[in-house]
C-alpha cells in the first residue's frame, strides 16, 4: 500500500483509498497507483451487480491547482457482467481517462480556472480525497447498464404471449401496439 493513503472510510467500505489533505500540503505532486485486493474486488462485484471484477486499476497524479487539487488518471478494468438476453457472462473492458477538479466550497481568495471541459468533473473538496471512490464512480459510469453479448438476439416468439401468432412483418418493432389493435379487431368480430 502506498504510504499516506488510508484503506478505511466510513463513507466507502468497498474500496477506500483516502488521502488526507494535510499530507498533500507537503507534496507538490502525489503520484498514485491503486488496485483492489481480492476481497475488495469481490465487494465491488456485488456493488456493480456483476459476476466479478477481474482487474481494476487507477493510476495518476494529484497536483495543486489554485485552492484545490486536480486529479488526472487512467482507469483500467475488466468486469464480467450477466447478459440481459442470454444470462451468460459478458466481459467488459474499460480503459479511460479520469479527471476531477476538487475545489473548496468556499474559496479563500485565489481563483481557480474552470473551463467547459471541467464542468462535470468538479467535486467539492473536504479534508480528504478518496481515490477509491473516484475509481468506483468512474467505473460505474463506464459499465453498460444493460450488458449484452454481441451475438445475443431476442427471439420474438419467446417474448410473445402464449398462443399468439408470430408476426412476419419486419416493421413490427416499429409498431408496438399493432398486435393490440389486431387483438381488438378479432374480439369485435361476431362469433
Amino acid at each position: 500500500m502506498m504510504r499516506g493513503i488510508a484503506t478505511t472510510s466510513a463513507d466507502n467500505p468497498d474500496f477506500a483509498r483516502v488521502v488526507r489533505l494535510s499530507t498533500l500540503r507537503r507534496t507538490p505532486v502525489l503520484a498514485f497507483d491503486i488496485a483492489p485486493d481480492e476481497a475488495e474486488a469481490a465487494r465491488l462485484a456485488r456493488l456493480f451487480d456483476a459476476r466479478s471484477v477481474r482487474k481494476m486499476r487507477l493510476q495518476g497524479e494529484l497536483r495543486p491547482e489554485g485552492d484545490g487539487w486536480r486529479l488526472d488518471a487512467q482507469l483500467g478494468a475488466t468486469v464480467v457482467q450477466t447478459c440481459v438476453v442470454t444470462l451468460e457472462p459478458v466481459t467488459t473492458r474499460v480503459d479511460q481517462s479520469v479527471r476531477r477538479l476538487f475545489v473548496p466550497l468556499e474559496t479563500t481568495g485565489r481563483e481557480i480556472e474552470v473551463g467547459p471541459e471541467d464542468d462535470e468533473e468538479i467535486e467539492p473538496l473536504g479534508d480528504a480525497i478518496d481515490l477509491g471512490l473516484v475509481a468506483i464512480e468512474a467505473l460505474a459510469l463506464a459499465l453498460p447498464a444493460y450488458p449484452r453479448r454481441p451475438d445475443a438476439a431476442l427471439d420474438p416468439a419467446a417474448a410473445a404471449p402464449p398462443g399468439a401468432e408470430p408476426e412476419e412483418d419486419e416493421d413490427a418493432d416499429a409498431r408496438p401496439f399493432a398486435s393490440l389493435a389486431a387483438m381488438r379487431d378479432r374480439m369485435r368480430q361476431p362469433k
